[in-house]
C-alpha cells in the first residue's frame, strides 16, 4: 500500500487541515451535493479523495501486473502446463453438461 493510503487512513483516525482552493463552479457543486445529502462538503470532499486514491492505487498494481506479464510472456513462468490442463478439463466437462441441458 502506498505510504500515503497507509499513514494518512489506516494508521490513525486524528484528522489534520488541508487547504484546497476550489474554483467557483466546483466549490458550489461541492455545496450542493453536500446540501442534497445531508452530509458535510468536507465528508463529501474526503470520500472522493480517498475513492480517487483507492482508484489510483489500483492502476498501478493493474499496471504492475501487465509490466510483469510482459516481461513473462514466453517463459516457462508464462505457463504453468498442469494448470492449463485442468483449465481445459474442466472447460470441457462444463460444456459437456450444457450440452446435455
Amino acid at each position: 500500500m502506498a505510504p500515503f493510503m497507509a499513514a494518512g487512513m489506516a494508521r490513525t483516525s486524528a484528522l489534520r487541515n488541508f487547504h484546497l482552493p476550489l474554483p467557483g463552479e466546483l466549490h458550489e457543486a461541492l455545496v450542493r451535493a453536500a446540501h442534497d445529502r445531508g452530509k458535510p462538503a468536507t465528508e463529501i470532499a474526503r470520500q472522493a479523495i480517498r475513492e480517487w486514491l483507492e482508484a489510483r492505487r489500483r492502476e498501478v498494481v493493474a499496471e504492475e501486473i501487465a509490466s510483469y506479464a510482459r516481461a513473462m510472456a514466453g517463459s516457462r513462468a508464462d505457463l504453468d502446463e498442469a494448470l492449463e490442463k485442468a483449465g481445459l478439463e474442466e472447460l470441457r466437462r462444463v460444456y459437456r453438461r450444457r450440452g446435455r441441458s
